[in-house]
């Protein structure tokens, strides 16, 4: 038999695999991807349509399956997640509810996670410059468990916006993902109880539910100050520009 042909290095074939391949190229196309998800999600509103739980033909553990299934693809396409943790409980009840919900938490930052670390971070890592970037950078690539689960426990950082933060960090996949998964857990159980409790908004539960949720809340705005100014204190200080001369005294 004869033997392929190689094609030469500058062949069309092999310019147009670069160029597809370049990190400008695939951040292009999370971009596209982000956005049509966003579209879709304006459009169609799957949360309504989780809320409403038409989707799910089965019952039992195969729906709370399915639903966590929707729930990670949802919330990696934007959809917010105190809604579907709302609908968690008032579908599945307390128990089933948190699980599906946890387990949908993590699959959707899974998601968001592999698309910005294999089509964004070679294109964004440049571009991490600034005070306030370079530190927040090193402290998710440094402290990437006990950073992303502060992030997770007090959710005062937008939930696509840390998965994406993390993926161009040099964090690793598997704090990151447990990280996500023990943290949600408190936040989400409230929503969750108060979704399975919505028809007794006068129980403790649901008050109680309620309450956590403000304080989370309030929670968050604390840490979220508190860390902005330890962001400042521990942002590297440039030492390239030269020192002033001395100022020569008059005699």
């Amino acid at each position: 038999m004869l033997a392929p042909v190689p094609r030469p290095p500058g062949s069309p074939a092999a310019r147009c695999s670069r160029a597809l391949l370049a990190p400008r190229s695939r951040l292009a196309l999370l971009a596209l991807l982000l956005l049509t998800a966003a579209t879709l999600v304006v459009l169609y509103e799957p949360q309504r349509l989780l809320a409403s739980g038409r989707p799910l033909r089965t019952s039992g553990a195969d729906a709370v399956l399915l639903f966590a299934l929707a729930y990670g693809v949802c919330t990696a396409a934007f959809v917010p997640r105190p809604v579907l943790n709302l609908a968690a409980g008032a579908l599945f009840g307390s128990a089933a509810g948190l699980t599906g919900a946890v387990a949908g938490t993590v699959l959707g930052a899974g998601i968001s996670f592999t698309l910005g670390r294999y089509l964004g971070q070679d294109a964004l890592r440049p571009l991490v410059r600034g005070r306030w970037l370079t530190a927040a950078d090193g402290q998710l690539s440094r402290h990437g468990f006990r950073s992303m689960l502060a992030i997770r426990l007090f959710p005062g950082v937008p939930f696509a916006a840390a998965n994406y933060c993390a993926a161009v960090s040099r964090m690793k996949y598997a704090p990151f993902l447990l990280a996500t998964g023990i943290g949600s857990v408190p936040n989400t159980a409230a929503y969750v109880v108060a979704g399975a409790q919505a028809g007794s908004p006068g129980s403790p539960a649901f008050l109680f539910s309620a309450g956590f949720i403000v304080l989370s809340g309030l929670g968050a705005a604390v840490v979220a100050w508190r860390k902005r100014h330890g962001l400042r204190a521990a942002a590297p200080v440039r030492h390239d520009a030269p020192e002033p001369e001395p100022a020569v005294g008059v005699r």
